[in-house]
């Protein structure tokens, strides 16, 4: 049986380990709120954005566009109300321009093969990503196929 929720992690670990390697300093993963989650926030290097990705990991057979039809209206409403929840927690950041992004990763690998723990994957990232250059790992293939900057806005 395949743990989905095992590659989403990795995808999101993935994607964490590209924004750093652009200067990007990732201060929250898997921020839950009543609301929702937010996968990832970022601060940029020059500190005046905050980034709140949305990370969206799929096998190469799959009917949302990589996962871009995911975002759908309610979808940004509750990473919107998420985001100003962590606005309101943070209070030192509400100078800070804020951004919605969309990663989109694909996974490509024998899922039958899987173990069931939700282990770390960052130690197959030691080396550069480029889209959509993929990572070879013993459990298979991720692929940032698309980084989607201000995915869309808050208004």
């Amino acid at each position: 049986m395949p743990n989905i929720r095992q590659i989403g992690i990795w995808g999101e670990q993935f994607v964490a380990h590209w924004l750093h390697s652009q200067g990007w300093q990732i201060i929250q993963h898997q921020y839950r709120t009543r609301w929702g989650e937010i996968d990832l926030i970022g601060i940029s290097p020059s500190d005046t954005i905050i980034i709140f990705v949305e990370v969206k990991t799929r096998s190469d057979r799959n009917w949302d566009s990589d996962g871009l039809l995911a975002i759908t209206p309610t979808k940004q409403k509750k990473l919107i109300i998420s985001a100003q929840w962590f606005l309101s927690q943070h209070p030192e950041l509400a100078d800070y321009y804020g951004r919605f992004d969309v990663a989109l990763v694909r996974w490509q690998g024998d899922k039958s093969s899987m173990s069931t723990q939700t282990q770390p994957m960052s130690h197959h990232f030691s080396h550069p990503i480029s889209i959509p250059q993929p990572i070879h790992c013993p459990e298979g293939d991720l692929t940032l196929q698309q980084y989607i900057e201000s995915a869309f806005c808050s208004s």
